[in-house]
């Protein structure tokens, strides 16, 4: 008896380990690719300015690809820091540009004092947009990736008021972080 538990041991150690090194063959191409818009994608810190002067300090906006992933169009995203809009931008790929008339955000707020929840909706017109690549010195000395636009937004009380948005993408070192 003692002997057919040592075989079957046995036996089962050697199917553990047959099938341990079959279950670790790589099979095909496991990179899953990028996005359409990733060379243009990515968290950036920017300024606002109005006729050449900072109106808004640096803060975190982000573009990225949008559902269709068809290289067509991208997000911009403020995150409430610039002017509260997210907007689907059309870009153009080979010259890293984007722009856009009357974009539509509607953001959605939940309000934690009362159980509404408030929408804030502006039109965006972007313009100008471009993104240049290890061009751009960040406030800590790194050279980076920059992104600059114009933006009119269709609530402003000071009608036809241009803001021109530019920074650097964020590089993860501390002396840029904002």
């Amino acid at each position: 008896m003692k002997k057919l538990k040592q075989n079957i041991t046995r036996l089962l150690a050697a199917v553990f380990v047959l099938t341990s090194f079959a279950s670790c063959d790589e099979v095909g191409d496991t990179d899953p690719g990028g996005t359409s818009t990733e060379s243009m994608a990515g968290d950036w810190y920017v300024q606002t300015l109005v006729d050449g002067k900072v109106v808004a300090d640096y803060a975190l906006i982000s573009t990225y690809n949008t559902a269709a992933n068809d290289g067509k169009e991208f997000w911009i995203d403020d995150h409430g820091h610039v002017w509260d809009f997210k907007v689907k931008t059309p870009v153009t790929i080979g010259t890293l540009s984007f722009a856009g008339n009357n974009l539509p955000s509607s953001i959605v707020h939940d309000v934690a004092s009362t159980p509404e929840i408030e929408t804030y909706d502006v039109n965006v017109t972007i313009t100008e947009g471009k993104i240049t690549k290890n061009d751009t010195k960040t406030s800590g000395g790194n050279t980076t990736d920059g992104i600059s636009f114009k933006a009119v937004f269709s609530d402003d009380t000071d009608a036809g008021t241009v803001y021109e948005i530019r920074g650097y993408k964020r590089t993860g070192f501390l002396e840029d972080e904002h």
